[in-house]
């Protein structure tokens, strides 16, 4: 049964203009290093909600993160709602939709009930919702006790050159450590959940391992040192250590790690190849080492790789926040905060508010780790059909999302009758 402070959200909401934020966020083409044209639209809409200390600085040249924050009217907690600015690329979006409504990947169209485009889902509808919820408040009479702060920031997306290494929020991250940005007491990433709530999510790094052998030319193999036989024994070895990670322990969550082999390349023309490349992708669980991991990953290939005259290099190009990698993070999943907010979710689209674990890397662990803030995920969007072709939002989980976001903020900040 829907609870009268959702009823009273749901009579005052303004669909239209909750739309129409959203759509022109996805109407900013902020593909990664371009989050300055998102961040400007950002600034108007946090002005025109009469946010105070508004502000934006450069973690970059020419790439700003955006915050500010509505200073409640009593006491109360502080909350605060982040999420990335940037998206992934659009290569062949025109090409896959040409001639139809969705061929323009930044118009938005609303077909059969969900809106499309780049960064609908990851993570423009979050952010959209989020700002969204305090006007719905407005339009409905509600003061905060509490003070509701925002963080928009960039670079968290990893699919361009010389991007992709979480810049933004690490440099938010100092700000908040140097108390020129308030610490909230609660964080809501608004990475696409489904309007679930993620108090887990998994860690990861990815290794790029160097075989070197010695080339030889064909017809006498026995002068060289074949890279790729070498490799085919460490990538045995490695599936081998992955069932036995696999093997060791299963979150209630995010489920159980395991390492991925993503690419394999090398060889030559009639010759023994003198080298080649092994990629993978290792998925960690809250607790697990990035450290020790790594060290396994390594000697599990080293024993495999007999030959003390092929060489082995790793290489982690995928730090985050550890030299290696991203780390896990997990809050108490029955803390008081997620089931507050799994309740304002069910309230507002019944069926909705479950408790999951992130099947992805995001930026959490700087607050949960780092900080010592916790941090959930929680937004409109469906990270499955995220980077792709397909991506949309529908349009009641968006405008569900808006009202159960503000339920929250009156919740978790309290209210001024």
């Amino acid at each position: 049964m829907t609870d009268q402070l959702t009823r009273r959200l749901e009579a005052a909401l303004d669909r239209d203009a909750a739309l129409a934020l959203f759509r022109g966020a996805i109407g900013c083409d902020s593909i990664t290093g371009n989050e300055a044209n998102f961040v400007a639209y950002l600034g108007e809409q946090m002005e025109a909600l009469g946010l105070s200390g508004l502000r934006t600085a450069e973690f970059l040249p020419g790439r700003p993160n955006i915050w500010g924050e509505r200073q409640g009217k009593g006491s109360g907690k502080r909350l605060l709602f982040i999420g990335h600015t940037d998206t992934v690329h659009v290569d062949g979006w025109r090409e896959h939709w040409a001639g139809t409504e969705r061929e323009d990947p930044f118009a938005a169209p609303i077909i059969d009930g969900a809106v499309w485009g780049r960064g609908s889902g990851d993570l423009k509808a979050g952010i959209s919702a989020s700002l969204a919820a305090l006007a719905l408040l407005d339009r409905a009479g509600i003061r905060l006790a509490g003070d509701v702060a925002y963080a928009f920031v960039g670079d968290e997306e990893s699919g361009q050159p010389g991007t992709g290494v979480s810049a933004g929020i690490k440099d938010l991250a100092v700000r908040i450590e140097s108390g020129e940005v308030r610490r909230p007491d609660f964080t809501v990433y608004v990475e696409p959940t489904r309007l679930a709530v993620y108090p887990a999510q998994i860690g990861f790094f990815i290794t790029d391992i160097t075989i070197t052998g010695k080339s030889a030319y064909f017809g006498v193999p026995e002068l060289g040192k074949d890279a790729l036989k070498a490799s085919h024994a460490a990538m045995s070895a490695l599936w081998q250590h992955s069932d036995e990670i696999a093997a060791r322990a299963e979150h209630s969550l995010v489920g159980r790690g395991f390492l991925l082999i993503t690419g394999l390349s090398g060889g030559g023309y009639i010759a023994v190849p003198e080298r080649c490349t092994v990629s993978l992708i290792r998925k960690l669980l809250p607790g697990e080492s990035l450290d020790t991991a790594a060290a396994e990953i390594e000697a599990t290939v080293r024993g495999a790789i007999s030959d003390p005259e092929i060489k082995v290099e790793f290489a982690y190009p995928a730090g985050r926040d550890h030299v290696l990698g991203g780390t896990a993070a997990e809050i108490d999943a029955n803390a008081s905060e997620v089931a507050m907010l799994s309740d304002a979710l069910g309230q507002a689209l019944p069926g909705r508010g479950t408790i999951e674990g992130a099947p992805f890397w995001s930026e959490s662990p700087f607050f949960v780790n780092r900080l010592g803030i916790p941090a959930v995920y929680c937004a409109p969007g469906d990270i499955r059909n995220c980077h792709t072709y397909e991506e949309h939002v529908e349009v009641e989980e968006y405008l569900a999302g808006v009202v159960a976001f503000a339920a929250f903020m009156a919740r978790y900040c309290g209210v001024i009758e």
